[in-house]
């Protein structure tokens, strides 16, 4: 039953966001009792706190799967922004700026373990781009691996880019480019043109 409560309560804070959700609607969506919650979380702060932590090793075993393909390193960036928007519902209800918001130690927390799970994965992605003559080999690997983490990260603050004018996949896709832009060599741009291109169509 706890595995419930916290599959459908993550899938909840999805959808209607964290602030918005509360453990009377949580019950009646499940048709249980609001004691039986109780019997399982203590409060609604402890089951956010396990929602995010379950919806990050979910995200993490996403993107480690679709990193183990080894795919083109341009190509592999656009497949994790493809699988992020599926499993995070294209974060419609902005989740993450009402957990910035309303649980700010819970945000911190997870992230952090965004951040030293990212790090590898980016710094990795990095190094293939460079090694094929795809991105620029004068790269500060460091430095683009940690502007990278920041951009995903600030492009979800809705005071700096409210979502009625900048919806969420255009912005991902726009930032995606933007980044990728800045360390291509010609090579890879030919390769960026073409994954821009394929999704137009």
């Amino acid at each position: 039953m706890k595995e419930e409560i916290l599959e459908k309560a993550t899938d909840m804070f999805l959808n209607l966001g964290f602030k918005s959700v509360t453990m009377d609607d949580l019950a009646n969506e499940m048709g249980i009792s609001k004691k039986t919650i109780y019997t399982h979380y203590d409060n609604k702060t402890k089951l956010i706190e396990d929602s995010t932590f379950h919806l990050f090793c979910g995200v993490s075993k996403g993107i480690d799967y679709i990193c183990s393909l080894k795919k083109d390193p341009i190509e592999e960036i656009y497949e994790i922004k493809k699988f992020l928007m599926l499993h995070l519902k294209g974060e419609k209800s902005s989740p993450q700026y009402q957990l910035q918001k309303y649980y700010p130690k819970i945000h911190e927390n997870i992230k952090q373990k965004q951040f030293e799970m990212m790090q590898d994965r980016v710094l990795d992605n990095i190094k293939r781009g460079m090694e094929q003559g795809i991105y620029r080999e004068n790269l500060d690997i460091g430095f683009v691996a940690r502007i990278y983490f920041f951009g995903v990260t600030s492009i979800k603050d809705h005071n700096l880019f409210p979502i009625e004018k900048f919806p969420t996949e255009s912005l991902m896709d726009n930032y995606l480019e933007y980044h990728i832009r800045g360390i291509v060599t010609p090579k890879g741009r030919k390769i960026l043109n073409g994954i821009i291109n394929s999704n137009l169509e």
